[in-house]
């Protein structure tokens, strides 16, 4: 593979990464399952019913059974023993005892649940740490076989994305969805070995422009090259230049903005690790880690 005269170019050198401090903790909420009558959750282990009007457990939930839960009226019912309690608030919240998992939609999630009645209709929302929440980004966008280095870019990239776009969807009461329209979340199911390594080694790194977490954008591949944000939105942004994807060959899936995860993959077969791939995708960009306090 001919490789652009510009890659050869990175320079090879330590990241620096200074430290950006927020005010407050960086929990993720993200919306599992929105805008439905009933779902069933259940739990891995023992978990606490907890009413938010007073933060206190009002009902242990027992491990590894149903529970349903209902929209009724402007309230939550539970059904318990083949009959429905109405608990007679608007939201609730699941917490498993022991770091225990939580589920839903056939999949296993770290952190706790938030059931949520809005208009109506219930919506789940799993609230974790933001560094759990990226075990199970990464698989979910990028396949775990891939070189490691791609993996480690992704984490970055998906990082970045995610702080960029906390609150995005809060008007539905969570920040993003769990699906590629904002990023692909695959909860603790979707977990390898590799990518979870990734992420651990990776932790608290971000992309920055102008000392601000960029929204890191990528998709699948580009066809061949990517695509200048202003040919999208109609507004350029200076981190996001059109280069050279290092995905030829392969069907254009995406937007094409910023990184091309299939290029990536072939950037980390000839040797490029994490941040020369990254540096490549997005211009003009440094390297910064968030403070870990923010992360718990």
């Amino acid at each position: 593979m001919k490789f652009n005269r510009l890659l050869l170019l990175i320079i090879l050198t330590a990241v620096v990464m200074p430290f950006f401090t927020q005010s407050r903790a960086m929990a993720m909420k993200i919306g599992l399952i929105d805008g439905v009558q009933q779902v069933s959750i259940g739990t891995s282990k023992d978990a606490q019913l907890i009413s938010p009007l007073h933060n206190k457990s009002f009902y242990k939930l027992s491990a590894m059974k149903a529970y349903p839960f209902k929209a009724s009226g402007s309230t939550i019912s539970i059904e318990l023993q083949n009959q429905w309690f109405n608990l007679n608030i608007n939201r609730v919240v699941i917490k498993p005892n022991d770091k225990g998992f939580i589920s839903t939609k056939r999949r296993w999630y770290r952190g706790e649940f938030i059931i949520e009645n809005r208009n109506g209709k219930l919506v789940v929302i799993n609230n974790l740490p933001l560094e759990d929440y990226l075990l199970g980004v990464v698989p979910a966008e990028m396949p775990s076989k891939w070189c490691y280095e791609a993996l480690k870019a992704q984490a970055i990239a998906a990082r970045s994305y995610a702080i960029a776009n906390k609150g995005k969807r809060a008007s539905h009461g969570y920040d993003l969805k769990d699906t590629p329209e904002d990023q692909a979340y695959g909860g603790a199911s979707a977990e390898t070995a590799p990518t979870n390594s990734a992420v651990i080694e990776t932790k608290g790194e971000v992309l920055t422009y102008n000392q601000k977490v960029i929204p890191a954008y990528y998709s699948a591949s580009a066809g061949g090259h990517t695509t200048n944000s202003g040919a999208v939105w109609n507004k350029d942004l200076p981190f996001l230049k059109s280069v050279p994807s290092f995905d030829e060959g392969i069907k254009k899936n995406g937007h094409g903005l910023g990184m091309s995860q299939h290029g990536a993959n072939r950037l980390a077969q000839s040797g490029y690790n994490a941040y020369q791939i990254l540096t490549y995708y997005y211009n003009n960009v440094k390297f910064g880690k968030i403070d870990p306090a923010w992360a718990l």
